[in-house]
């Protein structure tokens, strides 16, 4: 089905941050499957992990104990501080398990609340719940009638924010950096205050964290870095480096609301999916990665920032990590979807986050010399594209 706009290109193989498509033709790979290839294509020891697990067992029903599954629990619950995983296949499924759970949470008190409240131009998936989670119009056109029970308001607008909480309020749900949305933060100081609202008032913090997540934002979690802690944490993408996997994190007591038959996945938490987040999460760790999203991150940034000058084009670079966004001037008839075929063409693959916005995507050990390379390519094709 025609469910993509897909552009003209068919990639075959990839290395690193290096991709060929079916012509030979090499392409500098900033978009990483949009997040997904935390280690780049092709890594050595993900291969390695993979192969010798399908040798072994590919997929065991969840009705068994998984000893890949439990030692990943272990491990996301280490991390993030949380105390009990879900496991699923997408960012789309933990979020809707996180939507399931903070309603669940509140039936289990005997509570009416059951209203979730999230930040416009958010994007939280394409499941009908996920979709009317989501605060951008465009997604839920022809989806109709969608299910009741969510609002949104302006991120980082914590008196917009506090207006809307009501007694039927149970949970809010952010993004701590937009992707989807427009490379959009959540400031630390807002994230600050939306946890001391949820404290206050009894509400659930759920954090979406399917694209910022497994170091993308130069941390572990993009949370980290406002020295907050969610009730609710989801992830994806990245988590697999390329294998489908989902998580939902939870603390015990809103875990505890879920119990058999409440609420489920076949493939979830496989020993084939399990074993690859394993391997991404040891090589992040031994490999320094998250140092390295963080430095070459700041290269990044930098070099967008000179850009800007000679380019008035762009006109914010924005993000934290290898999660960088260029807005381009709203003024300006050039769309990204401009820039981003001559940087094709010229042999860079970047995505747009909206149809103002440039967004960088490498994987997490990309080198400075691809960073600066990257960098070149799009000089060249700013030189090329009309203001």
């Amino acid at each position: 089905m025609t469910t993509y706009a897909r552009y003209p290109l068919t990639l075959v193989s990839g290395k690193g941050c290096r991709v060929r498509d079916d012509s030979g033709h090499e392409y500098l790979d900033f978009i990483s499957g949009i997040a997904v290839n935390t280690l780049g294509h092709a890594h050595p020891r993900l291969a390695k992990a993979l192969c010798q697990q399908a040798g072994s067992m590919l997929h065991c029903s969840n009705l068994f104990h998984i000893p890949q599954q439990q030692k990943l629990a272990a491990r996301l619950c280490s991390l993030s501080g949380l105390h009990k995983a879900f496991f699923c296949n997408s960012g789309a499924e933990a979020n809707e398990a996180a939507i399931k759970l903070a309603r669940k949470y509140f039936y289990d008190r005997n509570s009416s609340r059951r209203h979730i409240i999230t930040a416009t131009q958010s994007f939280h998936g394409r499941t009908i719940n996920t979709l009317t989670a989501t605060g951008q119009d465009k997604v839920k056109i022809g989806f109709d009638p969608l299910p009741p029970g969510f609002s949104h308001v302006p991120l980082n607008d914590i008196a917009a924010l506090s207006a809307a909480v009501n007694n039927h309020t149970a949970a809010i749900l952010l993004e701590p950096l937009q992707g989807e949305g427009g490379v959009n933060t959540a400031h630390a100081a807002y994230l600050k205050l939306v946890r001391e609202l949820c404290n206050e008032h009894g509400i659930l913090l759920l954090l979406d964290e399917v694209q910022t997540g497994i170091g993308r934002c130069g941390t572990m979690f993009a949370y980290e870095q406002a020295d907050i802690r969610p009730d609710i944490l989801t992830l994806a993408k990245g988590l697999g480096g390329g294998v489908p996997i989902g998580a939902m994190l939870a603390e015990e007591s809103v875990a505890a609301s879920f119990g058999p038959g409440t609420h489920g996945s076949t493939f979830g938490g496989n020993p084939l999916s399990c074993t690859a987040a394993l391997t991404v999460l040891d090589v992040i760790a031994e490999e320094g990665l998250l140092a390295n999203c963080r430095e070459r991150g700041a290269q990044l940034s930098a070099g967008l920032e000179l850009l800007r000058k000679t380019y008035p084009i762009i006109r914010e670079v924005r993000g934290a990590g290898l999660l960088i966004g260029a807005a381009l001037d709203e003024s300006s008839a050039t769309m990204a979807a401009d820039i981003i075929t001559a940087c094709r063409t010229a042999g860079l693959l970047i995505l747009p986050a909206g149809p103002k916005v440039l967004r960088f995507l490498p994987p997490l050990n990309v080198s400075a010399a691809e960073v600066d390379e990257a960098l070149a390519i799009l000089a060249t094709a700013l030189k090329g594209v009309p203001a």
